[in-house]
This record gives structure tokens, sequence and C-alpha cells, in this order.
């Protein structure tokens, strides 16, 4: 993709204003906000997988399993087994 391309011109755009919201979790207060953010999400969206937030709902489970799986070891356990 070219730096120059419409993509990105979007994206930089729009980012300021996404990044509070969307991003890789540290800490337990980041992965706080994802979930509470998730949770409402799920309350707008339910089960219509074609609503225009569906893949940001599937991109902060991505974002707060993986936080899961290196920070939080009894989900870890309880998945595995």
């Amino acid at each position: 993709m070219n730096v120059n391309s419409p993509e990105i011109t979007v994206v930089a755009v729009h980012w300021p204003e996404l990044a509070n919201s969307v991003f890789v979790p540290h800490s337990e207060a980041e992965y706080q906000r994802l979930v509470a953010l998730l949770d409402r999400l799920i309350d707008e969206v339910g089960e219509e997988e074609d609503h225009p937030f569906a893949s940001l709902m599937e991109i902060l489970g991505v974002l707060i399993e993986q936080y899961e799986a290196a920070h939080v070891p009894e989900l870890s356990d309880e998945k595995e087994g």
C-alpha cells in the first residue's frame, strides 16, 4: 500500500479520534476500558452480523483475549481445560 494512498489518508484523518478507543491494552485499567466499550457495543449491535460495528467488536474481542491470555492466568487455564 502506498503511503499516499486514499486508505492511509482516511486513517490519518480519523485515527486521532479512534486511538483512545481502539488500542492494545497494557494495563488493567486499559483492559477494563476495552471491556466496557465492547459491552456497550454488544448492547448496541446485538446479533446483527452486518452491523457497521460488528468488525470493531471482533477487533476489540481479539485485543481483550490477547490481554487475558497474557495477564489473566485463570482464564487461560479455563479455556485450555
